[in-house]
């Protein structure tokens, strides 16, 4: 699990990269002005949890990597180059849009849902209203 926090433009924003079973799942939080050190101990202490539950997405596969020991050097180069690439990997920003995606037919879903159980009503008291004319009342 990976949590790289960056500045869009506009907001401070948080990468969150689980990467589960074989499946990358990645989540985004926005946390608006500058986070402090201990916003984002709270956020990680009590709000991960529920930001990494409410998915609905299943994932994109991803290639497990294996854990071989590394060398010290080459660690702190990867750690090096880390820190400067600020910013989201691209499976992440796949996996990002293809839960906004599916949350997106979710609402549609819903929505179309709502429309068909409005009409259905409106048309039921249409009829009971041609009833009650065609009965003198």
């Amino acid at each position: 699990m990976s949590l790289t926090i960056y500045h869009d433009g506009q907001f401070w924003v948080g990468i969150i990269e689980v990467v589960e079973g074989g499946k990358l799942k990645a989540f985004r939080y926005v946390f608006g002005a500058e986070p402090k050190d201990t916003e984002i101990l709270d956020f990680i202490n009590y709000r991960l949890l529920e930001v990494i539950n409410q998915s609905v997405h299943t994932g994109l596969d991803v290639k497990i990597k294996s854990n071989k020991k590394v060398n010290p050097k080459r660690l702190q180069r990867q750690v090096a180059k880390e820190i400067n690439n600020v910013g989201i990997s691209t499976k992440a920003q796949e996996a990002v849009k293809k839960e906004y995606e599916e949350k997106k037919k979710g609402r549609k879903k819903k929505a179309k849902q709502y429309r068909e159980e409005l009409k259905e009503q409106k048309y039921f008291i249409r009829k009971q209203k041609a009833k009650a004319k065609h009965k003198g009342k």
